[in-house]
């Protein structure tokens, strides 16, 4: 795991890619066919373990996501980055959730209805992996720019509602009454409202009190009970952990230290038996010596790329950036990674894809986060972009001019 991601990051990529594809190769696409004496590596018995293990790790990893996502990110960009966001993400949901009718009757499980499948589909094809994203900016020094204020504050805000509509198509997926799933949402909800308003006071004041140890206990605890309680509300666990990690005080040094050692351990060590678990998933075989398939793949690449970097361009330039930085903004945008990842698992758990779709959508995934980088060189060879404005600044309407790209 380590090794893959350390070739990708050489090659210029994110390290995730090559870390999801080592997995898919540890995997019956590529070693349970070469050798298929290897599948003893990977006992039935041994499944339940790294699967327990892997998710403990996502759950870490989705509560660090939840810490990285700081409303003040959004001041002086508040107009422009909701605008750019929200077209962003409603052109692919729409696009997607259109192309979900014609791949319902050969791809849609039998238990999967109408309804949440597309709607499934349009998530799925609207996700930005924040993580990835604050990655790429990083290694290329774009972290300080008006580019990567703004791509940050677009992928946070799509991550946020891109959560919420799958804790919408977990209820629709779980529950077949209207009643059943208005009881979901509105308990999701009110669960955020308890972790925002009541939980996040209480924690700063007792942690005030507590040592280290004390607050990684505690911290642990209320983490492993938000993924419960979102899971038995009826969403998906990983739901929980966000919120949870959204609701915890941002200034108190004790969580950041806590926030610190889930990064240095449970990223690096138990992450990536989520990687393995979801390779074992991965069967590329599946999708045959059939062009059909394949076709629909390469469609599927196509729908996710064209409309979310589109979509975020186009709403991009109507604000007043200039071509090159809009583009650059759609690029950056269409960065999938393991969010989207997370969010394909999630929809295999919940049966509303099978394992054949599944994989179209991971080979997707993984081609559109590779494209981000060569793309963003591309637009960006002339010259680095700007520096951002002020926070204090306000924000320019729609149809102001304001580049993106060079000043």
């Amino acid at each position: 795991m380590l090794g893959g991601g350390a070739v990708c990051k050489r090659l210029g990529q994110p390290p995730v890619i090559g870390e999801i594809a080592a997995g898919i190769l540890l995997g019956p696409s590529v070693l349970g066919r070469a050798c298929p004496a290897a599948a003893a590596l990977f006992p039935p018995d041994l499944a339940p373990v790294l699967d327990s293990l892997g998710q403990l790790g996502l759950l870490c990893f989705m509560f660090l996501l939840g810490r990285e996502l700081d409303p003040e990110v959004v001041r002086g960009e508040r107009r422009t980055a909701l605008t750019v966001a929200l077209t962003g993400l409603a052109v692919p949901l729409v696009c997607g959730a259109l192309l979900a009718l014609a791949l319902y009757g050969p791809y849609a499980p039998e238990t999967a209805d109408r309804l949440p499948f597309a709607l499934f589909l349009g998530v799925a094809l609207s996700i930005t992996a924040f993580p990835v994203l604050a990655r790429i900016l990083a290694d290329r020094g774009l972290t300080g720019t008006r580019l990567g204020a703004l791509s940050l504050t677009c992928a946070a805000v799509d991550d946020v509602l891109a959560w919420s509509l799958l804790a919408l198509v977990a209820a629709l997926a779980r529950n077949t009454s209207l009643g059943a799933v208005l009881r979901t949402v509105l308990l999701t909800v009110a669960f955020a409202a308890l972790l925002l308003r009541v939980v996040r006071p209480l924690l700063a004041r007792v942690l005030r009190r507590t040592g280290a140890a004390t607050t990684f206990a505690l911290v642990t605890c209320c983490l492993c009970l938000a993924a419960l309680a979102t899971d038995r509300i009826g969403v998906h666990a990983v739901v929980g952990a966000f919120l949870f990690g959204a609701a915890t005080p941002r200034d108190s040094a004790s969580v950041h230290q806590v926030a610190q050692g889930m990064s240095q351990f449970a990223v690096p060590f138990l992450l990536p038996l989520f990687f393995i678990s979801t390779g074992l998933r991965i069967d590329i075989g599946t999708l045959g010596p059939h062009p059909a398939p394949w076709l629909w793949c390469g469609v599927i690449l196509l729908v996710a790329t064209a409309t979310k970097g589109g979509g975020t361009a186009l709403a991009a330039r109507a604000c007043g950036s200039d071509w090159r930085g809009a583009l650059s903004l759609g690029a950056l945008m269409n960065c999938r990674g393991l969010t989207e990842l997370i969010v394909l698992t999630a929809g295999l758990d919940l049966r509303l894809i099978g394992p054949e779709l599944y994989t179209m959508l991971v080979l997707m995934a993984l081609t559109a986060t590779a494209l981000t980088s060569p793309a963003l060189t591309a637009l960006l060879r002339k010259g680095p972009p700007e520096r951002p404005r002020s926070p204090s600044a306000p924000s320019a309407p729609c149809g102001t001019a304001q580049p993106v790209g060079n000043s």
